[in-house]
């Protein structure tokens, strides 16, 4: 409670959440036991059950399989044997979402940071409260969206502002981009999506860019995954 700053309303809610809490730490160390190659650990989502978790912090939502989604060819050519954006300067630092189910806007601003540091040189933190405030034609601001639809509202709003001038509150908004109106952006022409199921065109791709993806978190162990070496 003290080191995740956990305050409940009543001595009640205290002694659920300590049994909630206990439920998960069983399911930590049994899981510890079994596993070989990942480690669980106690965090901030402790004292949350599984179906909180995934009703507050997972957010993407895919569209219906028979859309027709962007051009999928990736170019490039051979593939390095390794590469590190992070060392390249093309990654900013962790950010942390919240209790927003905004993960796809995360990813996509990511990913726009990265190709934005490559091409100019310069490392941007990018605004996520834009996409939420404003990208509402398909996406769902902390109820859900999809990164194809933000590289597309990217691509043809202007751009997004940097983070410092639109910062993140956690929460919908209104979209205010006439508040920021004369500060700079950072914009892209375009995406393309990398084939499924096609790991030499994802490698490819990776090898010249850092790339948004998503991730199916919605398995118990994602809640609470922590480093091996721990």
């Amino acid at each position: 409670m003290e080191k995740h700053s956990k305050i409940y309303e009543s001595i009640e809610e205290k002694i659920q959440r300590f049994e909630i809490f206990k439920d998960n730490l069983f399911h930590i160390d049994d899981t510890n036991k079994k596993a070989t190659n990942y480690w669980l650990g106690l965090n901030e989502f402790a004292d949350l059950t599984h179906d909180e978790f995934k009703n507050n912090y997972l957010g993407l939502r895919p569209p219906p399989v028979t859309e027709t989604r962007a051009d999928s060819e990736v170019e490039g050519g051979g593939i390095p044997k390794a590469v590190d954006w992070r060392k390249k300067g093309a990654v900013t630092a962790v950010k942390n979402q919240g209790s927003c189910g905004s993960c796809w806007a995360f990813s996509t601003v990511a990913a726009v940071e990265g190709i934005n540091q490559i091409v100019t040189g310069n490392l941007t933190a990018l605004s996520e409260q834009e996409l939420i405030d404003c990208d509402t034609g398909y996406n769902s601001g902390c109820n859900g969206g999809l990164m194809d639809y933000a590289f597309s509202y990217i691509a043809s709003s202007g751009g997004l502002h940097k983070e410092e001038d639109y910062p993140y509150v956690m929460e919908e908004g209104t979209c205010e981009m006439t508040k920021a109106a004369d500060a700079a952006v950072v914009t892209i022409t375009g995406y393309k999506d990398v084939p499924a199921n096609n790991e030499q065109a994802l490698l490819k791709a990776l090898a010249g860019q850092p790339l948004s993806v998503a991730i199916d978190a919605s398995g118990r162990d994602f809640q609470f995954y922590n480093d091996f070496t721990y």
